[in-house]
């Protein structure tokens, strides 16, 4: 089942400058080397250049933006938490709140996965889910609201009253506090003692308008499945919110795969990641905004912080276009792209 959130006109004037200006920019171009050359000279930048703390007030953008072009900048802040098993959840989610709450200045911000609990702390998810309608949601729209932004709330642990089933469930608002957007996540980690022992799958492939155009939502585990990205793409994605609670042991397998998905769908992706350890397992961090070309234009450290960066959400269709790459896909015996 295919869930197709409908735009505001914000997105659509946001969606209309990117793709005006980007062609128009494209059009003047003569030599059809250009933006190439500035992608590599981009991937040169050490990645500690690239580091934004906590308390930064300046969102860097890429080397290949270009004078003039700042109206199309979407202002995107990943707020890389540290949960810790002595943080009570009631303390760690005013902290959150007070944290989204300074980013009035950010068009879109972005919360990890299950931040409340912890992804590694099953019991602690199995005690606190609650349903949507509950206190932590009423709680969030109110920051959305203040904060004045987009808020991709990362992940809770949600409790269907009508079922009993528990769900790992990603909530987008707008900058309206509207629930705009829910999306359970698919692949649960852990096997028969993890995740599945205390969450349900969900089935929903979910694309929603955000100031970065169409955006597929998943969740952590679901970055190892690129059937999941390619279906989002079919529906019309440019762009991916991707909230974890991904560990350190595997945090390359984190990295590569972040590039991976931008690069095989031409698509931005925006990781979020947690920091700190609970329940024994250490938080790799290192939450990234990569281009659609795969390229890694902001990277965080291992501790917690604020990873800012201004993207132009028209990068992902001018690449579309001038390396059409996903157009080569072909036809498997059911009629599905691949």
């Amino acid at each position: 089942m295919i869930t197709d959130v409908v735009s505001t006109a914000l997105d659509h004037r946001v969606l209309a400058r990117s793709f005006t200006r980007r062609r128009a920019r494209h059009q003047a171009q003569s030599d059809s080397t250009a933006l190439d050359h500035r992608v590599l000279a981009r991937s040169f930048t050490p990645r500690r250049a690239r580091h934004r703390p906590i308390g930064h007030l300046g969102w860097p953008v890429g080397a290949c933006d270009d004078a003039g072009m700042q109206e199309t900048k979407v202002r995107v802040a990943l707020l890389q938490l540290e949960v810790s098993d002595e943080e009570s959840v009631d303390a760690r989610v005013a902290r959150a709140l007070a944290l989204v709450g300074e980013h009035r200045e950010a068009d879109l911000v972005v919360l990890p996965e299950l931040w409340h609990v912890g992804a590694f702390a099953l019991d602690r998810a199995r005690e606190h889910a609650a349903p949507l309608d509950g206190a932590l949601l009423q709680q969030l729209r109110t920051a959305a609201r203040e904060s004045g932004a987009w808020l991709h709330a990362g992940s809770v642990a949600e409790l269907d009253a009508a079922t009993g089933r528990r769900y790992n469930t990603s909530l987008l608002l707008d900058p309206r506090g509207e629930l705009v957007a829910t999306y359970r996540k698919q692949y649960l980690f852990g096997w028969a003692d993890g995740e599945p022992s205390v969450m349900s799958a969900g089935d929903e492939f979910v694309v929603a308008h955000t100031p970065l155009g169409r955006t597929g939502l998943a969740t952590c585990y679901d970055l190892r499945f690129p059937e999941l990205f390619r279906t989002l793409v079919d529906r019309g994605a440019a762009a991916f919110l991707i909230p974890s609670g991904w560990p350190a042991p595997r945090v390359e397998h984190w990295s590569v795969l972040l590039r991976a998905r931008a690069i095989e769908n031409q698509a931005w992706v925006l990781g979020c990641n947690t920091a700190g350890i609970h329940n024994g397992v250490r938080m790799a961090g290192r939450s990234a905004i990569v281009d659609p070309l795969g390229t890694v234009i902001a990277e965080a450290g291992e501790a917690q912080e604020v990873l800012r960066a201004s993207i132009d959400p028209g990068e992902a269709p001018a690449w579309r276009t001038k390396f059409p790459a996903l157009t080569d896909r072909r036809q498997d015996p059911t009629g599905s792209a691949r």
